[in-house]
C-alpha cells in the first residue's frame, strides 16, 4: 500500500467512525449491529497499523545515512498515528503508556501527554484489571491480536469500551510494544476536534470558594465546645471529607511512636461492609504514602494512582486495588501527630495541587484540635484533683456543732480552699486561698491546707501552726502569698487565727450580725507572720460564718461589688435557720447579684452551736 493510500483508508476509516456513532445515537435500543461493525473497524485500524509498518519498512532509505531513514520512518508513522480517528495507546510490556494520539486525550479528558508514562491498567476497571494484563501478556508472546470489552475511567469520565490489542515493532525501540485501539460503545464523545474546555474563571472563583467554605465548615466543627470536652474532633472532621471531598477518608494516629488505624469514613454504598474492615483492620505501618507523609511532613498528591500499592495490601490485594482508588491525597495531621489520606474513585476527578494545599490546612486544624482536646482533659483532670486537694468531699461531725459549706469554682482553675479536721482535745478548721490563679496558685493553696491540717495535730494554738506554715512558705520561695484563717474548736470556745483573711461574720439568733477582729497580713510575704488573734464562745443558736474573696468581690452588671454589708444583709434574714440553708441563701443571693456570672471561687463556711 503506497502512502496515498494508506491516508485514503484512513480518511475512509475516520468517515465510517462517523456514520457508526451517529447510528448508535439514532438507533440506541439496536446496538448489536452497530457493535458488530465497530468491532471489524478495529480490526480495520489494526489491519491499517500494520500497513503502516509495512509501508514504513519498505521506505527507501538515503545512501550511507541510516539515521536520515528512520527519522523518516518515525516522522511518517507519527503523521498516522495522530491522524488516527479512534483512541490508540502504545504501551510497553508493562503496560506504561508510551505514546497516546490525541483522540485519546480528547476521549479520557486529560492534557496532551499527560498519561504518558504513567500505567494504563490503571485506567481498567478493577475486575477486568488482572485480565487486562492477561491479554497484554499474551500479544506480546504470541503475536496474537486480542478484543475484549472493557471500563476505562480517567478524570471523573468513565467509558465501556472495545479495545483491540495489536503487537508492533517500533522503529528506534529496542523492545516490541502494544498498540491498544480503543472504541467507546457506551458515551457521547464530543465531535472530533473539540477539546475539552478549560475552566473558566468563574470556575476557578467557585472552585476556590468551595475550598474556602471546606475550611470554614472544619473550623465551626473543631472549635465547638463539645470537640473540648470529647475526643470528637477527627471523627466530626473525617465525616464532612466524606460526604464533600472523597470517596474514602482514612485517619491514622501516632501512638507510641507508630501509625495506627484511627478512623475510616467510607463510600455510602460501603456503609459496613466486609470491605470497610479490611481497610480498618489493614496496617498503616506498611503503607508507603503515610510513611513518606510522616518523615517528611509534607504532603502527597498522586492525580493518578500508578503504583496501587502505595497504602499497604489486604487479604484481597493492594488497598488501592480493592478500594478502586483514582487519585490519592495524604497530609500530615498536626506537625507529626498523625495522616489524613483521602481516595477518590476512578470515576471522579482527580486531586489537585490546589486540593492539596487545602487539605494540608485541614490537617493542621485537625492536628491543633486533637492537641487542644488532649490538653484540656489533661488539664481537667489536673484541676479536678487540684478541686479535690483543697476542699474536703464531706464535712466531719462536730460535737456541739453543726457545719456546713459550699465551694463553687471559677472560671479556671482556682486557689481557694476550705478544711474540717480533728486536733487534740478537739477539732479544727482551715480556709482560706493563694492570690492568683492557675495550677501553680491551686497548688500552693493544697500546700498551706495541708500544712494546716498536719501541723495541728501537734500544737495545741491555730496560731503557732499559721506561723510554721508561713516559715514554710517563705522557705519554698514561691513568691505567693495566701490569705488565711485557722480556728481550733474546744467546747464552746473557738481560737481563731487570721492572716490577711475577711473577717468571721456571727450571725446572732435575733438577727443581728457582727463581724470578729480578722486582721493580720497574709502569708508568705515576710519570715515573721503577722497575724490577728482572738477567741469567740459560741452559745447555741448562734453561727458563725467565713466566706471567701471571691464572694465579696463578686460584681452586678454595673460592676458594683458583692461587698460585706450586703452579706451581713442576707445573713440576718437567716436567723435561727440551719447552716446549710444559710450557705444556701448566700449563694443564691450572689447569684442573683451577679446574674450568674462567676469569675472566682465561691466558699462559705457555716458553723452554728447546738
Amino acid at each position: 500500500m503506497t502512502m496515498p493510500d494508506l491516508e485514503h483508508a484512513l480518511d475512509a476509516l475516520a468517515g465510517r467512525v462517523t456514520s457508526l456513532r451517529e447510528a448508535r445515537a439514532a438507533y440506541p435500543a439496536d446496538l448489536a449491529p452497530t457493535l458488530d461493525a465497530a468491532l471489524a473497524e478495529l480490526d480495520t485500524a489494526a489491519e491499517l497499523l500494520a500497513e503502516a509498518r509495512e509501508e514504513l519498512r519498505k521506505a527507501p532509505k538515503r545512501a550511507g545515512s541510516k539515521k536520515d531513514g528512520t527519522q523518516r520512518e518515525l516522522k511518517l508513522l507519527r503523521q498516522v498515528f495522530r491522524a488516527f480517528p479512534v483512541p490508540v495507546v502504545v504501551l510497553d510490556g508493562g503496560g506504561v503508556v508510551r505514546r497516546i494520539n490525541p483522540e485519546t486525550s480528547r476521549v479520557l479528558g486529560s492534557p496532551d501527554g499527560y498519561l504518558v508514562g504513567r500505567s494504563f491498567p490503571l485506567l481498567v476497571d478493577v475486575s477486568r484489571r488482572a485480565a487486562f494484563r492477561s491479554h497484554l501478556t499474551s500479544v506480546l508472546q504470541t503475536g496474537q491480536p486480542a478484543a475484549f470489552e472493557t471500563r476505562l475511567a480517567h478524570q471523573g469520565r468513565t467509558h465501556t469500551v472495545q479495545i483491540a490489542l495489536t503487537r508492533l515493532t517500533m522503529p528506534g525501540e529496542p523492545q516490541q510494544m502494544v498498540a491498544a485501539v480503543a472504541l467507546p460503545t457506551e458515551v457521547q464523545l464530543p465531535e472530533p476536534g473539540v477539546r475539552r474546555a478549560e475552566q473558566t474563571d468563574g470556575a476557578l472563583l467557585l472552585a476556590t470558594a468551595k475550598r474556602q467554605d471546606l475550611l470554614v465548615k472544619i473550623a465551626r466543627l473543631l472549635l465547638d465546645e463539645e470537640a473540648l470536652l470529647r475526643p470528637v474532633a477527627l471523627q466530626r472532621a473525617t465525616r464532612l471529607l466524606a460526604a464533600e471531598w472523597a470517596d474514602w477518608v482514612i485517619a491514622d494516629m501516632v501512638r507510641d511512636g507508630v501509625p495506627r488505624r484511627s478512623v475510616v469514613m467510607a463510600p455510602k454504598n460501603h456503609p459496613l461492609g466486609e470491605l470497610v474492615r479490611r481497610v480498618e483492620t489493614a496496617d498503616p505501618a506498611t503503607s508507603q504514602v503515610v510513611l513518606q507523609v510522616l518523615e517528611r511532613g509534607s504532603g502527597v498528591v498522586l492525580e493518578m494512582v500508578d503504583d496501587e500499592t502505595l497504602l499497604g495490601f489486604s487479604a484481597e490485594g493492594p488497598l488501592l486495588t480493592v478500594m478502586g482508588a483514582g487519585s490519592v491525597l495524604s497530609v500530615a495531621i498536626g506537625r507529626s501527630d498523625g495522616v489524613l489520606t483521602l481516595v477518590r474513585g476512578h470515576d471522579r476527578p482527580p486531586f489537585s495541587l490546589a486540593d492539596l494545599a487545602v487539605m494540608q490546612e485541614v490537617g493542621l486544624q485537625i492536628g491543633l484540635a486533637v492537641r487542644a482536646q488532649s490538653s484540656f482533659q489533661s488539664r481537667s483532670r489536673a484541676a479536678d484533683a487540684l478541686s479535690a486537694s483543697v476542699a474536703p468531699r464531706n464535712l466531719p461531725d462536730v460535737p456541739g456543732y453543726e457545719a456546713a459549706a459550699v465551694y463553687h469554682p471559677g472560671s479556671s482553675v482556682g486557689a481557694e480552699f476550705y478544711d474540717v479536721f480533728p486536733v487534740s482535745g478537739g477539732w479544727g478548721f482551715a480556709l482560706g486561698g493563694a492570690a492568683g490563679k492557675g495550677e501553680e496558685a491551686a497548688s500552693v493553696s493544697a500546700m498551706v491546707r495541708g500544712g494546716l491540717r498536719v501541723l495541728s495535730a501537734w500544737e495545741s494554738d491555730p496560731d503557732l501552726v499559721m506561723r510554721k506554715v508561713n516559715e514554710a512558705l517563705v522557705a519554698q520561695g514561691t513568691g505567693m502569698f495566701v490569705m488565711a484563717a485557722a480556728g481550733f474548736v474546744k467546747g464552746r470556745q473557738i481560737r481563731l487565727s487570721s492572716a490577711g483573711h475577711h473577717p468571721a461574720a456571727l450571725l446572732l439568733p435575733d438577727g443581728g450580725v457582727r463581724f470578729a477582729a480578722g486582721g493580720g497580713v497574709p502569708l508568705g510575704i515576710a519570715p515573721e507572720a503577722e497575724t490577728g488573734v482572738e477567741v469567740l464562745t459560741i452559745s447555741p443558736g448562734e453561727t458563725l460564718v467565713f466566706y471567701s474573696e471571691g464572694l465579696i468581690s463578686s460584681r452586678n452588671e454595673r460592676g458594683e461589688p458583692y461587698g460585706e454589708e450586703r452579706l451581713a444583709d442576707v445573713l440576718s434574714r437567716c436567723a435561727g435557720q440551719a447552716p446549710s440553708t444559710v450557705v444556701k441563701a448566700v449563694e443564691a443571693d450572689r447569684h442573683a447579684f451577679s446574674g450568674g456570672q462567676v469569675w472566682d471561687e465561691i466558699v462559705v463556711f457555716a458553723l452554728r452551736g447546738v
